[in-house]
């Protein structure tokens, strides 16, 4: 065993490199078992012969009962790997030729030797080719350096290999390698096979998270996840990771990023005013029974469509007039179209309310009334009510006695004492207008003091809009 220093060294040497079926999560690995030295392969002299008593192990292979051969090998990529091996053995079934014939051979022992090898190979697996999780056939080619006792020599090494595995990291290495040694003398260093038989461990992959997929494949690696998500996890199990879900604790639908649509009118429930009720889009989410564009929740008259500004209602017509009364000016007294829903004017009733206003005396020269008057202001006052909506000119004026001057303010002033006659009597002064024209606009004589009387005058005109 005093080689044992040289096989450790060689080891090290070599630990750099490695080979087995790793791959690019577990890159590293390392293989013991047993192995057997046959020295038959190079005693025979055909190919048939050499082959034919293979696994013939009673007669011809050297087996030590122990653990007696460590691998460990590191994956390169594409199905490649390269690894060092070293392995003992005790050589009691050395196989000579005989002579004086090449197809005979014989068995001897050539007194315990003690084997010793350090290998370097190069392997690639067929496993990815094969489409494999299980089976993993390979081929390796290499060199080494082997000892009987004192004797060592180097050779060049090839030959195939067969894995199980079974788990991802744990299977079963079988292995047979053909050792050409460069050595002349066969007694001294013969080439042989050396087969091997093993337990191998791949390790070396980081798994984070500890979600069994290496953090390389895994797209969420210092989280928790499935291997169908990568690694990534769905708290809600609704198939969406929840990186990605609007709503990770809440199973929804993929169109709706993760989130539920409870009511299944096509807004999701983060979004959804009504998420119990199925409603429109454009309403979010909420129902419109009538179609009035006010939801139902805010629609005071959710089965009759109305404007939103009447919160959903139709506006009503309380007069009947066929205007609205958003839109009527007498939304309690019927009108006409025409007069925003107020009562119109006719030719007669202004003409009667003319004749009124003729009776409207004053005192002389003055423009304050006569006692007379006041029923007459009264009724004018009354039939101004009977058209809220209408708007009106009251003119004064005067016959032609005194001066033009006098006459305008005197006209000017009877206009207004009307005016505001009816003001404080209840009609509303943005309603009136009044002037005075003076003498300038007689409607009879000035010659007779029944054409002055004429022409000292009130008028009140209906203002057409």
């Amino acid at each position: 065993m005093k080689h044992l220093n040289k096989l450790v060294a060689a080891l090290f040497m070599f630990a750099g490199l490695s080979s087995q079926a790793q791959d690019d999560n577990n890159k590293w690995a390392i293989t013991f078992g047993a192995n057997a030295v046959d020295t038959r392969f190079s005693a025979a002299s055909s190919l048939e012969d050499q082959f034919g008593q293979y696994f013939d192990a009673k007669d011809n292979w050297n087996i030590l009962p122990s653990v007696s051969y460590l691998n460990v090998s590191r994956y390169v990529g594409s199905g490649f790997s390269v690894g060092v091996t070293g392995s003992v053995n005790r050589i009691t079934r050395f196989v000579n030729e005989r002579v004086g014939t090449s197809l005979d051979y014989e068995v001897t022992n050539p007194g315990d030797l003690t084997y010793y090898a350090a290998d370097a190979e190069i392997k690639y697996g067929f496993m990815s080719l094969l489409n494999s999780k299980v089976i993993d056939p390979s081929i390796h080619l290499g060199g080494g350096y082997t000892w009987y006792d004192d004797n060592g020599a180097g050779t060049v090494n090839g030959g195939l290999g067969l894995t199980f595995w079974f788990s991802e990291t744990v299977g079963l290495a079988l292995k047979s390698t053909y050792k050409h040694s460069f050595e002349d003398e066969r007694m001294v260093h013969p080439s042989h096979m050396q087969h091997f038989a093993g337990l191998t461990f791949k390790f070396g992959g980081k798994d984070t998270d500890g979600d069994g997929i290496y953090d390389r494949d895994d797209a969420c690696p210092e989280v928790a996840g499935p291997k169908e998500h990568n690694g990534c996890p769905d708290t809600d199990g609704d198939g969406i990771i929840d990186r990605d879900d609007a709503c990770p604790e809440q199973a929804g639908l993929a169109q709706f990023n993760g989130c539920p649509d409870t009511d299944g009118d096509g807004v999701a429930d983060k979004d959804d005013a009504c998420p119990e009720v199925a409603g429109l889009p454009a309403m979010n989410g909420c129902p419109d029974t009538d179609g009035d564009g006010v939801t139902d929740a805010s629609d005071k008259c959710p089965t009759v469509a109305g404007p939103a500004e009447n919160g959903g209602c139709p506006w009503p017509d309380t007069d009947g007039d066929g205007v609205l009364d958003k839109d009527d000016r007498c939304p309690e007294v019927k009108g006409t179209v025409a007069n925003n829903g107020c009562p119109e004017m006719s030719e007669e009733q202004v003409s009667k309310l003319n004749a009124y206003a003729k009776t409207i005396l004053f005192n002389s020269g003055k423009a304050t009334f006569k006692p007379q008057t006041l029923p007459v202001l009264r009724a004018i006052s009354d039939i101004l009510k009977e058209f809220p909506a209408s708007r009106f000119m009251i003119e004064g004026h005067t016959d032609s006695d005194g001066s033009n001057a006098l006459n305008q303010t005197l006209s000017e002033n009877r206009a207004a004492a009307v005016k505001n006659y009816l003001i404080e009597n209840g009609i509303a002064e943005d309603r009136l207008q009044s002037a005075g024209y003076g003498e300038t606009k007689p409607i009879d004589t000035n010659k007779t003091a029944k054409g002055k009387a004429n022409n000292r005058r009130v008028e009140v005109k209906l203002i057409k809009e």
